[in-house]
This record gives C-alpha cells, sequence and structure tokens, in this order.
C-alpha cells in the first residue's frame, strides 16, 4: 500500500493496516465524494473518515472507541449513515462485480446465483430487534445473502432469526433483479428453500429455483455443488470483526456494513489486478 500522499498533506499519522491506499482512494472517492473536499462544513478530510469506518468495520470496535488520531467517532458515524442512506456502497460493489467478472472473461451480469443465509448472535444493541432460533439454538438476527458465482454480492435481507429462508425467496429475487438488470435465470439453494411457495416466489421474476440436496448417506464434510460458494462467501465476513455479531441498532446498517465489507474485498482484488496487468 501507497501512503505517501497523505504525508505530503500533511497527515504525518502513523498509517494503519486498514487504511485505503492510493490506488483504491483514487477509485473509491467518486463515489463518496457527496459533497465538494473544500465545502464550509467538512472539518476533517474525507479519506481519513473512511479510514475510520474502515478501521471500525476491521477491528469490531465500539465507535466510541476509535482511536484518537482518527476523526471523532460521531463525525465518523454520521457521515456513514449519510453514505448508506445514499447507496455509495451498494453501487460500488455493483460496479467492481461487473469489473472483476469482466476480468475473469465473464458477461457483465451472470445468469445463475446462490442463495443462504446465517445468523449472527444478537448484543445489546441489537437485542430489542432480535428473535430466538429454536434450529441454532441463537438468538440474534438472520443475514440472507444471494451472490453470483464467482461469489460477490448481489443482495441482502436482514431479518429476525425466527424468520424462514424461504419467506425471504421474493425480496432477495427482486434485490437480483434488480442489480443485474434482470439477468438471473437460476439460482441454487439448500434444502431451507423447498417448496412451492418459495419455487413461486422466485418464478415471478423470473428465476428458476434448484435446491440442491445433500447425499441420502454421508459421511462428514460434503462439498455440494454450486452451494459452497456462498459459504465462501460467508466466511469472507470473519475478516471483519465488527460483522462477527450484531452490533447494530438498525438493521438497515448491519446490511449496509455487509455490502462495505464486500466492496472492500472487491476493491482489493481489482486494484491487484490492475497492477498485474499494467
Amino acid at each position: 500500500m501507497h501512503f505517501g500522499a497523505w504525508y505530503a498533506h500533511g497527515m504525518t499519522r502513523k498509517p494503519y493496516p486498514s487504511d485505503v491506499s492510493d490506488d483504491e482512494w483514487a477509485f473509491v472517492a467518486p463515489y463518496l465524494t457527496l459533497m465538494t473536499e473544500d465545502a464550509p462544513q467538512r472539518e476533517h478530510p474525507l479519506r481519513e473518515v473512511f479510514n475510520g469506518l474502515r478501521w471500525i468495520i476491521r477491528a469490531g470496535a465500539p465507535w466510541r472507541l476509535m482511536p484518537n488520531d482518527l476523526p471523532p467517532w460521531h463525525t465518523i458515524y454520521q457521515q456513514t449513515q449519510r453514505w448508506l442512506t445514499a447507496g455509495v456502497f451498494e453501487a460500488m460493489v455493483r460496479d467492481l462485480r461487473m469489473l472483476l467478472r469482466e476480468i475473469q472473461d465473464r458477461m457483465p451480469q451472470p445468469r445463475a446465483a446462490v442463495l443462504d443465509s446465517r445468523t449472527l448472535q444478537s448484543s445489546p444493541e441489537s437485542g430489542a430487534r432480535a428473535a430466538y432460533d429454536g434450529a441454532k439454538r441463537r438468538k440474534g438476527s438472520n443475514v440472507h445473502m444471494a451472490v453470483d458465482t464467482l461469489g460477490h454480492l448481489l443482495a441482502l435481507i436482514v431479518t429476525p432469526a425466527n424468520d424462514q429462508d424461504r419467506a425471504q425467496v421474493a425480496a432477495l429475487a427482486e434485490q437480483i433483479q434488480s442489480a443485474t438488470d434482470a439477468a438471473v435465470e437460476v439460482a441454487f439453494v439448500d434444502q431451507g428453500y423447498t417448496g412451492e411457495s418459495a419455487a413461486a416466489a422466485a418464478a415471478l421474476h423470473g428465476i428458476d429455483l434448484i435446491v440442491v440436496k445433500l447425499p441420502a448417506v454421508k459421511r462428514g464434510f460434503v462439498l455440494l455443488p454450486r452451494r459452497w460458494v456462498v459459504e465462501r462467501s460467508f466466511a469472507w465476513m470473519a475478516r471483519f470483526r465488527r460483522l462477527a455479531r450484531d452490533y447494530e441498532r438498525l438493521p438497515s446498517t448491519l446490511a449496509g456494513l455487509h455490502y462495505l465489507a464486500f466492496a472492500l474485498i472487491m476493491l482489493s482484488r481489482f486494484i491487484t489486478a490492475m497492477v498485474e496487468s499494467a
């Protein structure tokens, strides 16, 4: 990572491993600039505000424990909410997904998706909207996610943990087709999505729901065709300690931070690919 530009502009603090590089900043700055850099309301450099958000999602610390050499926590939090409201991370993920697909000689928009969910344990902040999942014996929230066959995020919904996966198919399918210009034709799911209602909900949006079942006889871990892709995407989220539990009061914040996490992963891969091809 290149940090020389910061020191040239008076940023003399020691960089954090989570800080944005010069190449990454050149890509994300147009998405994040909701007003001009020299606007009278701006008290802190936008790049440093973004660095603060990157630190929070990677370190998993409470907002009020923001390091003193970064902008104040309330400044970063308020700007984060503006970014989430404006959908900048969704836009970033959408554009990076198409770029990364083209790099791998894929069509810009996918024809297939993979759906699944994971349960995040609740915290005092999210407890009021959490619910108990009897099957997993956990109280928390479910993150329902759809990815393409490369594992890149297409759609995401946050619900209480007792909401069934099949009940979210309609909303996920609508988001998928909105994000891909209605290009997705098939979605692979596990047995939690069985039933005529789930298939019908997907079909209303032009998606054929295919249930990938476990073998009748299995021993130990079984790698299911297609299904492993979304499991790997969930594993990527383990790099971001803020997403280890549901620490957010608002479900929209939790969803937005997932989009941010995917944007950071995809951005790093895109910059790496560009450097290697130069």
